[in-house]
């Protein structure tokens, strides 16, 4: 398969690699990107992929929050620029969507668009928003959780929207503290993005995958075998902590994990807090 100069630049810029490596990584992959940033991997030459972030579309993203503070909606709602995308009556189309969604709970795309707000189907709102803003106007996805405690945050106007649900017990999950830690939490999705909760949520595939990757690495330093697997282990430990949210270090204060800040924050408030799940969407992505 021809490498293009296209290729060459995508691959450069998923995973940071010089022009060289990516063309090389690419041939020996014969064109498949995947396998060519797993190339580039177990040479050392890239971390993990950045497949995300890469967006193509405009619009706005929404997350919101009942006010019993227990069920949340976040929406991607697509148009055709940037500048329509920012108005904030088109972020006021996107909120109402976000508010049946919380209503109705949903299963589907189908079932959102036949929800009700405000007297009104969601399908109605975003016809009126094309005959408003003057654009193709198009729900592109949704997501709702409902647990014990839902907390949202949304970044940089729109582009970013998070919800986090939470296992909480004797706690008021309407209190000023605990909004502040739920919107803490939120706020590190939004900023780390992390795949998975914990550790147990991780995709066995993903590990095996990740494992795979990490003893090539360690195969290569020529190393004992007992040696290569301590060093494939570490680097394993190393992707969980980096990448699952409650290991992460917590942004506002690196020295603590989120888990341990969010221990203390139990304890602070006389009862105890799980991280369970979050939804982050990224405008486009």
């Amino acid at each position: 398969m021809a490498i293009t100069a296209a290729m060459v630049k995508e691959l450069r810029e998923m995973t940071g690699a010089g022009m060289m490596e990516c063309k090389k990584a690419l041939t020996e992959a014969e064109g498949d990107m995947d396998k060519a940033v797993d190339v580039l991997r177990t040479r050392g030459l890239a971390a993990v992929a950045k497949k995300a972030g890469r967006a193509t579309n405009e619009g706005t993203v929404m997350a919101l929050v009942s006010e019993d503070g227990k069920t949340g909606a976040v929406v991607e709602l697509n148009c055709e620029t940037d500048f329509v995308g920012m108005n904030e009556k088109f972020k006021a189309y996107a909120e109402k969507i976000a508010r049946a969604a919380i209503a109705a709970k949903p299963a589907d795309m189908d079932a959102l668009k036949a929800a009700e707000v405000d007297g009104e189907t969601v399908e109605a709102v975003i016809t009126d928003c094309i005959h408003v803003m003057g654009e193709n106007t198009q729900l592109a996805r949704f997501a709702v959780e409902e647990a014990g405690a839902v907390s949202s945050y949304i970044h940089m106007g729109g582009k970013i929207g998070v919800l986090v649900a939470f296992d909480v017990d004797g706690i008021d999950v309407t209190s000023d503290e605990f909004k502040q830690y739920g919107r803490d939490v939120a706020m590190q999705v939004a900023a780390v993005s992390p795949i998975a909760a914990n550790r147990e949520q991780v995709d066995p595939a993903v590990v095996e995958h990740e494992m795979g990757i990490y003893k090539a690495q360690a195969a290569e330093s020529g190393k004992p075998e007992a040696i290569q697997e301590k060093i494939a282990t570490g680097r394993l430990e190393k992707f969980f902590k980096e990448q699952c949210l409650t290991e992460q270090a917590f942004v506002k204060d690196p020295d603590q994990s989120v888990a341990q800040y969010t221990d203390a924050v139990a304890k602070k408030l006389g009862g105890t807090i799980k991280v369970v799940d979050f939804k982050r969407f990224a405008l486009g992505e």
